[in-house]
């Protein structure tokens, strides 16, 4: 089970991602949660910077999709004016949104990276459907009720594989 908490690999931000990279271990598409991923959980629509990154992964020829728990009327307002596919409501860690995601993206699942905030839902979710994942930290420093709990675990969870040596990034 806590293996598939583990990230395949970890960065500050969304524009600390070297998609080089990602292209080289033949990544075409990005599964990109939403909330305090993207923008704070609070935040309505894309900041300039976010425009930009969503602008240079379609440059650089990959598909985006953003799957997230919030609902419909949250990821909607916020993905389609951007241009953006989106699954709502999506019940991470549950692998049939990521899975859905691959299909609607005509990619298999070795040709995907899941971007998110918290291994509880992102992380999980995604090594569950055998994606490649990527944890970045919380754009926001506060949350909402639920995840709030979510995070308390998630440190103490990510407090205790760092003891144990199975990650090796700093806070």
């Amino acid at each position: 089970m806590l293996k598939n908490l583990l990230p395949d690999q970890y960065v500050k931000s969304i524009y600390d991602i070297d998609f080089e990279d990602l292209k080289k271990k033949g990544i075409k598409a990005i599964i990109t949660d939403l909330d305090n991923t993207l923008v704070e959980w609070d935040r309505p629509s894309a900041t300039p910077e976010v425009r930009e990154w969503v602008k240079k992964v379609k440059e650089l020829g990959m598909k985006l999709t953003i799957v997230s728990n919030n609902n419909i009327k949250r990821v909607k307002a916020f993905a389609e004016p951007e241009g953006i596919i989106y699954i709502h409501s999506a019940n991470k860690p549950m692998r049939r949104a990521f899975n859905q995601a691959c299909r609607d993206m005509n990619v298999l699942s070795s040709e995907a990276i899941v971007i998110g905030d918290q291994i509880f839902t992102d992380i999980l979710g995604g090594n569950r459907a055998g994606i490649y994942t990527l944890l970045v930290v919380p754009v926001a420093k506060t949350d909402g009720i639920t995840t709030k709990l979510n995070r308390k675990m998630e440190r103490f969870i990510l407090s205790w594989m760092r003891k144990k040596g199975m990650i090796k990034w700093e806070d």
